[in-house]
């Protein structure tokens, strides 16, 4: 039976991502009935319709199967149509050019390139600046009251690390930071007209200034290593550079200031948790997966087009249909991970999908991983005594497909 046609007394389809029912009953209504009894199904983000897999081994199989690719255009035969189902102002078309739309060997090319800023030993440099950070901002927080952490830490944070990786002068922060909410909250609802029109022109016209200043004068960050970047002669284009800046203040910001966010909730609901951790601190690297897994907050890809019929549990894709693997399905799906409703920091081994798998696999993982890292853990010894200041079911989740994040993250602060 063709999954566009299934019906299930409890399910309607095809399911909105961009419904608030969606958002706030993931986990607790939509992905177990997914997992159980509709494993691919029909859905839709407002207007664009498209497929759902929710299965573990099926999200592995769209995510690295060649018979899916990122270009749209050329799934369906159309190999001058652009990459996007609709057509972005001249101004900012560089964007549409990202690397995460791109298919091998394009991509293949602007990954190795991108991959030389991105060495473990730039990455690992920061740790120390992310610790000294991050201790900053906790001793100016009150114990008075309650605090939202999702804007005075969560979002510091990787607005810092991503400032100091781009080697932003101090006049620049303003401009980013503008920039940064841009992105974050421009690109979705009554907004987007706006943001495309004018808001991402600013933007990209601020990015613009800043590689031109970086070419002038090179620093030792990772924006002037992404500048001269080469591999076999071979350099990004201004455009390349401008898609790739915004792919890194997009991906580092928003994945990393929410894996944050949902960790201090799913910590703080989980105090026994926390209690191993202090005995044991060892754990907190397999903690921050469990989190990434349980609670992460990317819950889908951009989507993959078939490029010819392709079977997946039974369903029949058509080729050219775009598919998004519900990544936040698959890690709970109990077919691969063993008692997946369980938090568990010591869970191992954690072959998550919470960054996507196959050619295109998250390039940020480990700067993200350690950023939560060192933020939760500064967090948690610094307020060992933090509680939420709402009950867990008034805290709000952000109707945003594809992402599992909240409005704010309310605590009281306690020594």
């Amino acid at each position: 039976m063709s999954a566009a046609i299934r019906s299930e007394s409890d399910l309607r389809f095809p399911i909105d991502l961009s419904s608030g029912d969606f958002a706030a009953q993931k986990y607790t209504h939509f992905y177990p009935r997914l997992l159980e009894s509709a494993p691919v199904c029909s859905g839709r983000i407002s207007l664009l319709k498209l497929q759902l897999v929710s299965r573990y081994e099926d999200c592995r199989l769209v995510l690295s199967d060649e018979r899916f690719i990122r270009d749209r255009g050329r799934a369906k035969g159309k190999p001058s149509a652009g990459p996007l189902p609709f057509p972005l102002p001249k101004s900012v078309a560089a964007l549409a050019g990202s690397m995460i739309y791109a298919d091998d060997p394009e991509h293949r090319r602007l990954r190795n390139l991108v991959n030389k800023a991105f060495t473990a030993q730039a990455v690992s440099g920061l740790e120390v600046a992310v610790d000294e950070w991050s201790r900053g901002l906790l001793e100016g927080l009150s114990e008075e009251g309650a605090v939202d952490l999702l804007p005075t830490y969560a979002r510091s944070v990787p607005t810092r690390v991503i400032a100091d990786m781009m080697g932003l002068e101090l006049e620049d922060i303003g401009h980013f930071e503008q920039g940064m909410r841009v992105l974050s909250e421009g690109l979705s609802g009554v907004t987007l007209l706006r943001t495309l029109l004018w808001d991402l022109w600013r933007t990209a016209t601020f990015v613009r200034g800043v590689i031109a200043r970086k070419r002038r004068s090179p620093g030792d960050d990772i924006l002037t290593a992404l500048i001269e970047a080469e591999d076999q002669g071979d350099r990004l284009s201004e455009d390349e550079l401008l898609a790739m800046v915004f792919l890194l203040m997009i991906a580092g910001f928003e994945t990393t200031q929410h894996l944050i966010g949902n960790g201090v909730r799913v910590l703080l609901e989980h105090p026994d948790q926390v209690d191993r951790m202090r005995s044991e601190p060892q754990l907190w690297d397999s903690a921050v997966e469990e989190i990434v897994r349980f609670r992460g907050p990317v819950h889908g890809t951009k989507p993959q087009y078939a490029t010819e019929d392709v079977e997946i549990s039974g369903d029949w894709i058509e080729r050219g249909t775009p598919v998004m693997p519900l990544l936040g399905a698959a890690n709970m799906d109990p077919r691969f991970f063993e008692e997946p409703e369980v938090f568990d920091v010591a869970r191992s081994p954690n072959h998550h999908l919470g960054f996507g798998f196959g050619a295109h696999f998250c390039l940020g993982k480990q700067l993200a991983l350690m950023e939560a890292r060192v933020s939760l853990r500064n967090l948690f010894e610094r307020f060992p005594n933090m509680a939420l200041a709402l009950p867990s079911d008034q805290l709000e989740i952000v109707n945003v497909p594809g992402w599992h994040r909240h409005r704010s993250m309310p605590v009281v602060l306690t020594s």
